[in-house]
């Protein structure tokens, strides 16, 4: 096997059944795998210096292809209504079969790890078929000093390898592609998928994992920190604004996906950031669009013109396209991945229906409660057969890839709350004047000033009403935001119209919720909605 790279991991990829690879690319430079993936055929270079990769025909991650394996050690600590078991046995053929799969191939191996606190770190060891997949992780996760890599001991394995096609009868599995988790010896196999983002959640369900067990909860959020050591959490799903809203030039960027709450405070699990691009600007989005300008970030299935300069409004490939950059290309990025306990704590939904406010102050039950949901909603065009605004529930804001029951984590977050005295904010980046169709976007505006007001305390200060369908507290006027916002029925023309919007999803957020009735207590049970009738 033929070695490159800084040091020589042969008797280390051995143990894992990768002695036979024609070479290994070992902790290769961004501009070392640039050259690799071009001349491979696997990327091309944009006119600014990114580099553009397209993952065929999974523009996505595959949910309904991932599984845990079911042992000893695992049987009773997984939620199993939400994560689908493979035996030990079909485990160890899916192994065996990758690897000899990958004998006489190039791989690419980096050394990384997952999250910037020392005492809760994840040591990981990820091989790559792909040149750029191997930046793409590079840029992701977080990379060690040189002089560490030779004492390098990883406590998690990756193997991803996109031409590798599972046998769904021979595995166990759904189809050829195949996303396998074995918690009990940290190693994770990917194969029959060439999107790269397989590879960071895979980390990230790992963590979340390991970490409840250890008193520190594991967050799909992005956090930032202003000057005063205010730190700041933001929970949302894709689309709701997580990305965007966190990356304000006034306050220091954490990070933007995926952290930890620890005894000490807060600690980002990555070294880098995965944005989406879908009709990104200069304008509304600098700091991120300038990512995708220069050299070392990896822009995935963004549509190139024929001068090769990126098309954000093109989403003819996928309405998902993104970029992947190491975390030091905002200008205002945390150098150490960590702050102190949070301050505030925001949800962030994308409420298409034109019900919620645009921000609403929650209390510890109500905050476990909305955790617990993980509301947003698609609208329609987003996807094939959605015509109308369709409600999504994702608990704990990232149900994919909470390998433990939602209620373990919601109880560990809602002790934290109480403990250091976050005050919790619901803000609908969705629609207002009416649902999607007839209503329009919530103002940008809007929605950061009310942030600002949250984050530095002074919405805490102004006069609120209760909400009468969910009950949280609402603030009636803000400075420098229009009142009629603050007010969703108020906004819509037709009133009947909003009353009936609004019993329509409350009665979700019911139905949704009885799963979790049984595993929480009297005073989140409370916390649930209920339509009355609103005084014209």
């Amino acid at each position: 096997m033929e070695m490159f790279g800084v040091h020589n991991p042969a008797t280390e990829l051995a143990t894992v059944g990768l002695g036979g690879a024609a070479s290994v690319r070992y902790n290769f430079s961004a501009a070392a795998l640039y050259e690799e993936s071009i001349r491979r055929g696997e990327a091309e270079l944009t006119a600014q210096g990114a580099l553009r990769a397209l993952t065929g025909q999974h523009t996505g991650r595959s949910p309904r292809d991932k599984f845990v394996v079911r042992d000893s050690n695992t049987d009773g600590e997984i939620w199993w209504d939400n994560n689908k078991p493979l035996s030990p046995e079909h485990f160890a053929l899916l192994r065996a079969d990758m690897l000899a799969h990958a004998a006489g191939k190039d791989l690419f191996v980096q050394d990384l790890v997952g999250g910037a606190e020392e005492g809760h770190a994840l040591p990981t060891r990820v091989v790559t078929e792909f040149a750029w997949h191997s930046l793409f992780i590079r840029n992701l996760l977080i990379r060690p000093e040189a002089a560490a890599l030779p004492a390098f001991a990883p406590k998690l394995t990756i193997i991803d390898l996109p031409s590798f096609k599972a046998d769904p009868a021979r595995h166990g599995c759904r189809s050829e592609t195949v996303i396998a988790c074995d918690l009990t010896n940290g190693l994770v196999l990917i194969g029959g998928t060439s999107y790269a983002g397989e590879m960071k959640k895979s980390v990230f369900t790992v963590l979340n994992y390991l970490l409840p067990a250890k008193g520190v909860m594991p967050m799909h959020c992005s956090a930032n920190v202003g000057p005063d050591g205010d730190a700041a959490v933001f929970f949302g799903l894709s689309g709701t604004g997580k990305t965007t809203l966190s990356a304000d030039p006034a306050r220091t960027l954490i990070g933007d996906d995926e952290h930890g709450w620890s005894e000490n405070g807060i600690f980002n699990f990555e070294g880098g950031c995965y944005a989406k691009t879908i009709r990104l600007s200069a304008e509304a989005e600098p700091e991120i669009y300038a990512t995708t300008q220069r050299f070392g970030t990896v822009l995935e299935n963004v549509v190139l013109n024929e001068r090769r300069e990126p098309n954000f409004d093109d989403g003819s490939l996928t309405e998902n396209t993104r970029c992947a950059y190491p975390m030091h290309f905002i200008p205002n990025a945390s150098e150490t991945g960590r702050a102190g306990h949070p301050k505030t704590i925001i949800m962030l939904t994308a409420d298409a229906f034109g019900v919620m406010p645009p921000i609403a102050r929650l209390t510890p039950d109500q905050a476990m409660y909305h955790f617990l949901s993980g509301y947003t909603a698609k609208v329609a065009g987003t996807e094939k057969g959605v015509v109308e605004p369709e409600a999504t529930f994702s608990t704990c804001f990232g149900a994919p890839f909470m390998p433990r029951h939602p209620a373990e984590y919601g109880n560990l977050l809602k002790e934290l709350i109480s403990r250091h005295g976050v005050e919790c904010w619901l803000v609908n980046t969705g629609w207002t004047g009416g649902a999607y169709g007839t209503g329009k976007r919530m103002p940008i505006k809007a929605t950061r000033a009310l942030l600002a007001a949250a984050l530095t305390g002074e919405l805490g200060q102004v006069e609120f009403r209760a909400d009468t369908n969910f009950g949280f507290a609402v603030p009636v006027s803000v400075n420098g935001v229009d009142s009629s916002i603050l007010d969703p029925r108020s906004t819509w023309a037709d009133k009947a119209a909003y009353d009936a919007q609004a019993e329509k999803l409350v009665s979700m957020f019911i139905a949704n919720f009885a799963k979790f009735e049984d595993h929480v207590d009297g005073g989140v049970r409370d916390a649930a909605p209920g339509v009355k009738v609103a005084a014209e």
